[in-house]
């Protein structure tokens, strides 16, 4: 629910195969976006480069609109009782906007930010997490560098896979250059995924770690991202309903 449409100008005649793949793969799965309003709660488990893990309560929720849909992250720190609001809005065929907020438990907005596209914000933690805002918000699915790559194995994870590559065309000194995305060729989700430093060094690896039947229908129970290069890690666990 969270993949949006890449943009960028160059017609497929300029394109090779691979690329072309690529950027028809992103699109099918802007395509899967939510058709109902829906709510999660769950814990961020954050454990820092010394194994210290900090729990943090972490709400969810989509809210379908007109032109498209918009998750909204809140979460809030058990050790200053400030909730962080992250806000991520979907378009079709246009970017991906958005909005940061912290609040004190009087419901105060302390400091925020205005709607904002694509910038360096979207490089930094969300609530202290390894969850950088463009991990929640999926923006590498935006970049206009999309090609499907030879698959290294049969399977992954004991799945069917399409290997894509998004490569960032002016990655800032925070940011990523490149992530690679096993996409499972049944459902479309992200099997695992690996996101790469400006110096073309493995900085990041996201990988869902378990998976239960609602409503007829498998969604992640859990999810991990690992900070390769800090020794850092942090676990999502949803609260999923039987």
């Amino acid at each position: 629910v969270f993949f949006s449409a890449p943009t960028g100008a160059e017609t497929t005649s300029t394109l090779s195969g691979a690329e072309i793949q690529g950027r028809q793969l992103a699109q099918q799965l802007c395509e899967a976006q939510p058709t109902v309003n829906f709510t999660n709660t769950g814990v961020l488990l954050i454990r820092d480069a010394g194994r210290a893990t900090t729990p943090v309560p972490v709400k969810f929720e989509t809210i379908v609109t007109e032109t498209g849909w918009l998750n909204i992250y809140e979460t809030i720190s058990n050790s200053n009782n400030v909730q962080t609001v992250l806000k991520v809005e979907h378009g079709n065929a246009v970017p991906n906007q958005y909005q940061t907020e912290n609040k004190t438990a009087a419901d105060v907005v302390t400091r925020g930010h205005g709607w904002f596209t694509a910038d360096s914000r979207l490089f930094t933690p969300f609530a202290g997490s390894d969850f950088w805002l463009c991990d929640l918000g999926l923006e590498f699915f935006h970049w206009p560098e999309q090609k499907v790559l030879p698959n290294p194995t049969s399977l992954k994870r004991g799945r069917s896979y399409t290997l894509l590559e998004s490569t960032n065309p002016s990655p800032s000194t925070n940011g990523y250059s490149r992530v690679l995305s096993w996409i499972d060729r049944e459902t479309g989700g992200i099997l695992q995924a690996e996101a790469y430093d400006p110096q073309g060094r493995r900085l990041k690896e996201f990988m869902p770690k378990s998976f239960k039947k609602v409503n007829g229908q498998w969604e992640i129970q859990e999810m991990e991202i690992d900070n390769i290069q800090t020794g850092s890690r942090t676990r999502l666990e949803f609260d999923l309903k039987k």
